[in-house]
C-alpha cells in the first residue's frame, strides 16, 4: 500500500485534544482545513514532548534571529482554542515517530507525525529501527505522515493548548508523582499504603 501524506499548509485549526475521562483518555492531534479533518492518535507523553520541543524551537529561532523572525515570545492573546476535538474523531493512524523543523525561508514551523512502523513483524519500532523520511520528503516509501506547517503564533498557541490538555488529567500523588485515581492509589513511596 502506498504511503499517505496528509499535508496541511497553515490549517484553520491544529490542536491536541482528548476523548474520554481522565485515566482513560485517548490523545489525538487533529488538523482541519475547510471540510478536510485528519486525526492521529498518540500517547500523552508524546503530546507533552512535542509541545515542549515546539516551545524550545521557537525560543531558539527568536534567539538566533535576534527578534527579527515573526515569532511571538508567547501565544498571542485571543489565540486560545478551547473547543473540543471535532467529531467524529476518526483515527487515521497511531503516531510512532515525530519530526520538527523550522523553514527559515517561509518562517514556518513544520511538524510531522509518522505512523507506527512494523519491524520484522512486530509493531512498535525502537528509535534505532525507525528511519523516518527527511523532513518534508514526499517519497512513496515510508510510514504514513501528518505534516502541518504553522506560523510562529499558531505554533505557540498549539503548544500552550497541548500542555494544558496534558496537565488537565488526574492530579499527581504528592509522594510518588503517579496519577491519583478518585478512589486513591497504592503509593510505592508510602510502603504500599493507600493514598
Amino acid at each position: 500500500m502506498a504511503r499517505q501524506v496528509f499535508d496541511f499548509e497553515q490549517p484553520e485549526r491544529f490542536v491536541a485534544g482528548t476523548v474520554g475521562q481522565p485515566g482513560e483518555r485517548q490523545f489525538y492531534l487533529q488538523a482541519r482545513d475547510g471540510q478536510r479533518i485528519v486525526s492521529v492518535a498518540l500517547e500523552k507523553q508524546q503530546v507533552r514532548v512535542l509541545a515542549e520541543r515546539v516551545e524550545s524551537l521557537l525560543d531558539e529561532v527568536v534567539r538566533r534571529s535576534v527578534g527579527e523572525a515573526a515569532v511571538p515570545a508567547s501565544a498571542p492573546l485571543g489565540s486560545e482554542d478551547l473547543a473540543p476535538l471535532e467529531a467524529p474523531v476518526t483515527e487515521e493512524f497511531r503516531v510512532g515517530g515525530m519530526s520538527l523543523g523550522w523553514n527559515g525561508d517561509s518562517e514556518l514551523v513544520i511538524i510531522e507525525a509518522h505512523a507506527v512502523v512494523e519491524v520484522d513483524g512486530s509493531e512498535g519500532a525502537t528509535d534505532e529501527d525507525l528511519e523516518l523520511p527527511e523532513l518534508e520528503a514526499d517519497s512513496v516509501v515510508g510510514p504514513d505522515c501528518l505534516r502541518v506547517r504553522l506560523t510562529g503564533a499558531a505554533a505557540r498557541a498549539f503548544a500552550k493548548r497541548a500542555l494544558s490538555v496534558v496537565s488537565a488529567g488526574r492530579p499527581p500523588c504528592p509522594f510518588c508523582n503517579l496519577p491519583l485515581e478518585p478512589t486513591g492509589h497504592i503509593c510505592p513511596r508510602a510502603n504500599g499504603y493507600r493514598r
